[in-house]
């Protein structure tokens, strides 16, 4: 037997088929399987991660965009820097941190250290980031 033949099987032998990593090939199927679903569970996470950002960060910051009486209090700065910058660490942070987190535990327990991430994130923004709000706690938008 040369170094790349192979030994014939004897008669009432089962013959297993392997991939070219010498695993089962039905066992590849489902690692394929898996790991889609593994990605496209990161992508639901940015999805859920941009959509809490939103839900928290645009009611905040309603008054800036609105402006008051006449617009005269629009700050340009949390529309166009402030806002982008929230959604964009909302819609990253959960992937990444899904990411970071299956590399060493199991999917369930990434979840959880996603969500823990997530409100901590918030909880951070909330104690740092405070918008221009209305000028007195009656302030309601006009016609």
């Amino acid at each position: 037997m040369s170094g790349g033949d192979r030994p014939e099987k004897a008669e009432g032998e089962a013959s297993e088929e392997r991939d070219e990593w010498g695993e089962h090939a039905e066992h590849h199927e489902s690692d394929e399987d898996d790991e889609l679903l593994l990605s496209s569970a990161g992508c639901v996470l940015a999805l859920a991660g941009v959509l809490a950002a939103a839900a928290y960060a645009l009611p905040r910051a309603e008054y800036s965009y609105d402006g008051g009486f006449e617009g005269q209090d629009t700050d340009w700065t949390v529309v166009l820097v402030e806002l982008p910058l929230i959604l964009l660490g909302g819609f990253a942070l959960p992937p990444l941190t899904w990411a970071a987190a299956t590399r060493y535990l199991r999917p369930w327990a990434a979840v959880l250290v996603c969500l823990a991430v997530v409100a901590l994130g918030l909880w951070g923004l909330d104690a740092v980031w405070h918008p221009q709000q209305g000028p007195d706690p009656g302030y309601e938008r006009g016609i």
